[in-house]
């Protein structure tokens, strides 16, 4: 892939991995589009980072995606490359929890439904255009699951099948599919939990040597090992995994 010269759209990119990936692009001479539900975020990068071009707007809100996927044709039009990054994870027992409904429906519209629907609204686009690229945004935890984010685990489950099945259809075509399968990332979504993360920095730096020769999956940090421990013995990784690192 050539990492300059193109237009991206980075969904939740307003912290962590997200604005980690804006940055980094922004300084390598593409236009860069991101998306967040946080206005006052948004202005503050804005204000930082005037190059970068912000959308406020809930993509798990019909209104708001098709909004985005208009602003894109309008405006945006020769985008070719788009980063399904945005997500939650809640932590709860199904036994517990007096929200579930509400949790479960958020959980899986902002990590799986709404990424799946932008990029097969986006793809007329994509398809047009050269040097074209979906980045999707999974994690370690579709090898081995934690018990305290069963929902989070089982969208990211289904994140990791989309992106190998879109890539089967795409192969023809010229759009590359890629997929960033991080270990746990020193990010808001992550504090208060867990040790030895990494920075969204060092994700992204391990990430664009891969994006730049073409390397589909890229397993960041712990993850590599945790993909050759559930090789030799997935009941071992379950076992690692099971109440989180």
């Amino acid at each position: 892939m050539t990492a300059t010269g193109n237009t991206i759209l980075i969904t939740g990119g307003s912290s962590g991995i997200g604005l980690a990936l804006a940055k980094h692009f922004l300084l390598m001479n593409n236009t860069v589009i991101i998306t967040g539900r946080n206005l006052a975020k948004l202005e503050q990068i804005k204000a930082e980072f005037p190059e970068i071009i912000v959308f406020e707007g809930d993509l798990t809100n019909e209104n708001s995606l098709a909004k985005l996927v208009l602003f894109i044709e309008k405006h945006h039009s020769d985008l070719n490359i788009l980063i399904n990054n945005a997500a939650v994870q809640f932590n709860y027992s199904f036994i517990e929890e007096k929200e579930l409904a509400d949790k479960i429906e958020y959980e899986i519209s902002t990590n799986f439904t709404a990424p799946v629907k932008l990029t097969g609204f986006l793809l007329p686009l994509l398809l047009k255009n050269k040097n074209s690229a979906v980045i999707n945004v999974s994690s370690g935890l579709f090898i081995s699951p934690k018990k305290s984010a069963s929902v989070y685990c089982a969208t990211k489950s289904a994140m990791h099948s989309f992106t190998k099945t879109l890539r089967y259809q795409l192969e023809e075509t010229g759009i590359k599919v890629f997929e960033i399968i991080p270990a746990l990332i020193d990010t808001p979504m992550t504090e208060g939990r867990g040790k030895s993360k990494i920075t969204p920095e060092k994700l992204v730096d391990e990430f664009m040597r891969n994006f730049k020769s073409d390397k589909w999956e890229s397993y960041i940090g712990k993850t590599k090992l945790l993909k050759f421990i559930h090789k030799i013995s997935p009941k071992t990784a379950d076992r690692i995994m099971k109440n989180g690192l």
